[in-house]
């Protein structure tokens, strides 16, 4: 009886059309709501999707970009969005503001992420009465960036915040007043605006020691319920990340920033070397790095003036090393 169903079923199977099994299979898919900020940072999940590395593994992704960390951060909260890109330390924000059990689960990058001044910024110094803009006051790159003033000798109080949005909303907003004297950007925002004649004070990572900075988070009741589907998601991202970096996948890689930045050849040739580049590029196998986690929790303490936090209590790497032993 078992073998007749077979074979039936296996009949019905060979008379639909590619598009229909296409159909067939995508139904069966587990849908995600993922959300991202823009940038080029966001090679893996790109890659990911033309490839259709997360397909076959099963995931229909629903992508959206975030304008700012806020956003992102209330649409995680309030389960409109499943999976969150960005800087980890938005994910500790969640817990300490709201206390809500968001968790870091994976890594990605140290930012990318230069110091960017108008052309009359020479050094640290000349931010002193000057506008630093920022996407959130109290995360991240913002802290990041206040870290470096710091070690520079600017404390905070000697220059003005400004909440602007995400790094495409701050490169927009320096190029279109001169008041707004600083930012971190990075690519292709960071590329761009140094064609543009601004200037750079160096590496973030350079300034201010090892970073952890972009990376993926979710809330635990997402996690607890759906951990197979975190392993698939993550495998299907490291699977992405190795195809994009992979050198011998060069050119298909930049024709696909270039489709997915719409931008020019050589902006995008700039932004792949970066994405490239061992020491701030993106993290092999979006490894998370343990010593740039504890700094971004150190450098948080010092300016929102927070008592002593506990890694433990804000990333669950479990999914991630189940993940990444299936590959």
């Amino acid at each position: 009886m078992k073998r007749r169903i077979f074979i039936r079923n296996l009949a019905a199977l060979s008379c639909l059309s590619i598009p229909h099994l296409k159909a067939l299979a995508a139904s069966n898919n587990v849908s995600l709501n993922v959300k991202v900020f823009p940038g080029a940072q966001n090679l893996p999940l790109w890659v990911g999707l033309e490839k259709m590395f997360f397909a076959n593994a099963g995931l229909n992704l629903n992508v959206a970009y975030t304008v700012n960390s806020d956003e992102l951060r209330a649409d995680l909260e309030n389960g409109k969005v499943d999976i969150a890109h960005a800087a980890v330390d938005n994910s500790v924000a969640i817990q300490q503001m709201t206390g809500k059990p968001s968790v870091i689960l994976m890594g990605g990058d140290s930012s990318m992420n230069q110091l960017v001044v108008q052309p009359e910024i020479k050094t640290a110094a000349d931010m002193r009465g000057k506008v630093l803009i920022v996407d959130a006051p109290n995360t991240a790159y913002a802290l990041q960036a206040m870290k470096a003033l710091s070690l520079a000798g600017v404390k905070p109080g000697e220059y003005s915040l400004k909440v602007i949005g995400g790094t495409a909303f701050r490169y927009k907003a320096m190029q279109n007043n001169k008041e707004y004297s600083a930012s971190t950007l990075n690519p292709p925002f960071s590329i761009q605006a140094l064609d543009s004649n601004m200037n750079s004070l160096g590496w973030l990572v350079d300034l201010v020691g090892p970073y952890q900075a972009s990376g993926m988070f979710a809330m635990r009741p997402f996690i607890d319920a759906n951990g197979k589907t975190i392993e698939k998601y993550i495998a299907a991202w490291i699977r992405s990340l190795r195809w994009g970096l992979d050198k011998n996948n060069k050119q298909e890689v930049i024709s696909l920033l270039q489709k997915r930045l719409n931008l020019d050849l050589d902006t995008v040739e700039k932004s792949y070397a970066i994405l490239t580049n061992p020491k701030i590029g993106l993290a092999v196998d979006a490894q998370f790095s343990v010593p740039g986690f504890q700094n971004l929790l150190e450098i948080r303490q010092e300016f929102e003036k927070t008592p002593p936090l506990n890694a433990n209590q804000f990333i669950d790497l479990s999914y991630y090393k189940n993940a990444l032993a299936t590959l």
